[in-house]
């Protein structure tokens, strides 16, 4: 049932969004990681719109993304039922629940992709971007061993904006682990390696759109 509501989706949906969101993809190294994701993985985003999710839908088509999404979107009638249709992780804020991470380590453990937006929220007016990280993204990567793509959008949609997007190339959580460190110590300096990469990411995104109009949020 998940598999076909995302396939429905990409297909009803894939000529409209080409309209409504002007996605142009860039590549941190293209011939390291592009579009297309092969076995677990997972993706992590800043987070500026709540239809950043729908832009990663069409920019992964290939595979059936399966997101991190706040309690106060299943929440809503409509959107909750199509939350859960297309097969999206519940993460209760409000509680000390680790369902999220039981669902999302099940989902890596049969090949699937994870969609997380560390932030866990989306930035207020003034705020410096990206906010910081939580640590579930890097708590996830280090017990599964699962590849993180970093990917940064510059969240421009709708009224004429086009959407622009860098994919970068794949972290190995494992590898950023300081024997000398305690569990928590290296689950902190993973997450903030994270926020690092996305940053130079935004940056790099810069660069390569210098001189187009509506790009940098």
């Amino acid at each position: 049932m998940i598999r076909f509501c995302n396939n429905f989706t990409k297909i009803t949906g894939y000529i409209p969004q080409k309209f409504i969101f002007k996605t142009k993809v860039f590549y941190e190294d293209k011939s390291v990681q592009d579009r297309n994701i092969k076995g677990k993985a997972i993706i992590i985003s800043n987070h500026i719109s709540i239809y950043d999710f729908a832009v990663y839908l069409f920019v992964f088509f290939g595979r059936t993304i399966r997101a991190q999404v706040a309690e106060v979107l299943f929440e809503k009638k409509v959107l909750g039922k199509f939350l859960k249709c297309m097969g999206e992780i519940y993460v209760n804020r409000n509680n000390i629940d680790f369902d999220f991470l039981i669902k999302s380590e099940d989902i890596l453990r049969k090949n699937g992709v994870v969609l997380i937006f560390p932030e866990s929220r989306l930035p207020k007016d003034g705020e410096s971007r990206p906010l910081p990280f939580k640590t579930s993204a890097a708590f996830l990567a280090l017990s599964s061993g699962a590849p993180v793509i970093p990917v940064y959008t510059n969240g421009q949609y709708f009224k004429g904006k086009k959407a622009r997007v860098i994919i970068g190339k794949p972290i190995h959580a494992l590898e950023l682990v300081d024997e000398n460190l305690s569990d928590q110590e290296n689950i902190k300096r993973v997450s903030e390696h994270f926020r690092d990469r996305i940053i130079d990411l935004g940056r790099q995104l810069d660069e390569k759109t210098k001189g187009e109009s509506n790009v940098r949020n």
